[in-house]
């Protein structure tokens, strides 16, 4: 198990190489809009799939169905290739995403229209069992996401064959995702959330651009999460250990600020922010290409979906015995996207966007590096680094028994 975490830590954690020239992001971020999906989806076998296209970027647009093109043979102009185009094994069917939203989510925040707020019958006050104990603080939001997904009901994975951390090769004939219901992709949050993914270029050799459309989003979902359970819990606590402003309104600046600040990377300009890394991945190049970050299981089974994710098994759990099913949430796992490796990953599946941002919220201002906590089922470890004291480096969970 500590060669499990180690080999989890190096993959999260960057180096220090020399800044390159700036390079333009729009060659990724047009491959990751969705377009063109019936040409790129073309991955491991599986019953449904789904996609998200929340359009593309007008800055986006130009040269688009030739680059799609030229990704079909070659690699792009950042050294990325198209997984699926080359894979053994064809998905059978997807469904679009329902999207209705995705063009109202550009304009500025005080236009648009929120969820209602949580009812006063919802319980987040802190106790001073929880305030005095960050496992239970962390088990209380779990016991609060009440927008999480139900396996069978909303969901189904095939996790396929396990394998140890070293072992190389494909242990799993089928994607991870069976399916996901195209009404989980209605819920405010969740097509909030997916509306962020292709604001990013995962090249941290590549300093990021934000438009102002994109700043909306950011702020406008934001705006989501206030609303719910978790993220109140969340602000209640830190106001009672004196981490957080009181007034919701500077609350909410400040955790848009600590999620989407860009910030220095590998030397990197202004390359990479705590929501990148975090739930969307990035790329940095050592002797070779790794995948860093990625922990989101909506990132991944939207892009499992577009044919970019290779998922290649589980990892064993440490206790002997133990086998991953389609009801297990906590997974650590091995895949490569857009064919750059990613050894081991780990992932809490089926539950919200603002349970996660909570969670790692909660345990960057009140935890440690190591955070030994109970989520529900399970024991586990939510690592959380720091960078210059005040960022998110990197948040995590690895399963302990």
């Amino acid at each position: 198990m500590d060669d499990l975490i180690r080999r989890l830590i190096r993959t999260d954690l960057d180096d220090n190489s020399t800044p390159p020239p700036h390079t333009d992001r729009s060659t990724w971020a047009e491959v990751v809009s969705g377009r063109n999906e019936e040409e790129s989806h073309k991955g491991k076998g599986s019953r449904i799939g789904a996609s998200y296209d929340g359009g593309l970027r007008q800055k986006n647009r130009h040269d688009w169905q030739d680059e799609e093109r030229h990704q079909e043979v070659a690699a792009n102009s950042d050294g990325w290739e198209t997984a699926g185009t080359h894979h053994r094994r064809n998905s059978n069917k997807y469904h679009k995403v329902p999207n209705e939203q995705s063009q109202s989510y550009k304009r500025h925040p005080s236009e648009q229209i929120y969820a209602d707020e949580i009812s006063d019958d919802i319980d987040i006050e802190p106790t001073e069992k929880e305030l005095s104990d960050l496992s239970k603080a962390c088990n209380k939001l779990w016991e609060l996401d009440l927008n999480h997904l139900v396996p069978g009901h909303d969901y189904e994975i095939d996790c396929g064959e396990g394998k140890k951390p070293w072992q190389e090769g494909d242990m799993a004939q089928n994607s991870l995702f069976c399916w996901v219901s195209e009404d989980v992709f209605r819920r405010p949050t969740y097509a909030r959330f997916c509306d962020l993914l292709d604001n990013y270029n995962p090249n941290q050799r590549s300093s990021e651009v934000v438009t102002s459309e994109e700043k909306h989003e950011e702020m406008a979902f934001v705006e989501e999460i206030s609303r719910t359970a978790p993220i109140k819990y969340l602000h209640k606590y830190l106001v009672a250990k004196g981490l957080a402003p009181y007034h919701y309104e500077e609350f909410k600046r400040k955790m848009k600020s600590l999620w989407f600040d860009l910030f220095d990377r590998s030397g990197t300009y202004d390359c990479s922010s705590a929501f990148e890394h975090v739930f969307v991945g990035e790329v940095k190049q050592r002797q070779t290409k790794e995948v860093s970050g990625f922990h989101n299981w909506i990132a991944f089974y939207l892009e499992e979906a577009k044919g970019r994710i290779d998922y290649q098994g589980y990892i064993f759990p440490r206790r002997r015995g133990q086998i991953a099913d389609s009801e297990t949430q906590l997974l650590t796992i091995q895949f490569t996207w857009s064919g750059v490796l990613k050894s081991l990953s780990s992932t809490v599946i089926g539950v919200s966007p603002e349970f996660e941002i909570a969670l790692y919220t909660l345990c960057f201002y009140a935890g440690e590096q190591d955070n030994h906590i109970e989520l529900g089922p399970y024991n586990v470890n939510l690592k959380c680094y720091r960078l210059e004291g005040d960022k998110i480096g990197s948040a995590f969970p690895i399963a302990e028994n």
